[in-house]
């Protein structure tokens, strides 16, 4: 016997609709983690003085609206003085996040969720993660200099 093809009806059609968004649901958005390089041999900063140093960097294509980023900071100790500073993210060129490193040798994690809408259009973006030593120790410690502040990024999703 022939088979006869027949239109779906509009509750037929609702239902693998549904079906389908309960199945987009389930498996939830999809996010690009985005790998960042170490551009610092030491991965410290233990110069003084009022410049930032780039320990991390990642160039990306901003596909998304928002980059989501954690980072990781502590200062360091020499005998008994503690070291503090400063941290900042670039986005090209411009500040888009900065924070404070205590002078307490204690972690900090910093979480960022960055807007990338103002570079949708660009083919590329630099993303750079920035320390700065501002206080502690001037000399000692491991190279002579003092005190360090370490950084390093957790994680970094383009949601």
């Amino acid at each position: 016997m022939p088979k006869v093809a027949t239109t779906p009806t509009f509750l037929q059609r609702l239902a693998i609709v549904e079906e389908q968004l309960a199945a987009l649901r389930r498996a939830g958005r999809e996010r690009d983690e985005v790998p960042f390089y170490a551009t610092s041999l030491h991965g410290l900063v233990y110069e003084d003085g009022g410049s930032f140093t780039t320990l991390w960097e990642a160039i990306i294509t901003p596909r998304t609206a928002t980059l989501s980023l954690g980072l990781v900071l502590i200062g360091d100790t020499v005998g008994t003085t503690n070291t503090g500073g400063g941290w900042q993210v670039l986005l090209d060129d411009t500040v888009a996040a900065s924070g404070s490193v205590p002078a307490t040798a204690t972690y900090v994690f910093p979480a960022l969720d960055l807007d990338l809408t103002p570079y949708r259009a660009a083919p590329q973006l630099k993303v750079r993660f920035q320390t700065r030593r501002t206080s502690g120790a001037t000399t000692g410690g491991r190279y002579g200099g003092g005190g360090s502040i370490g950084g390093s990024p957790r994680y970094a999703r383009l949601l």
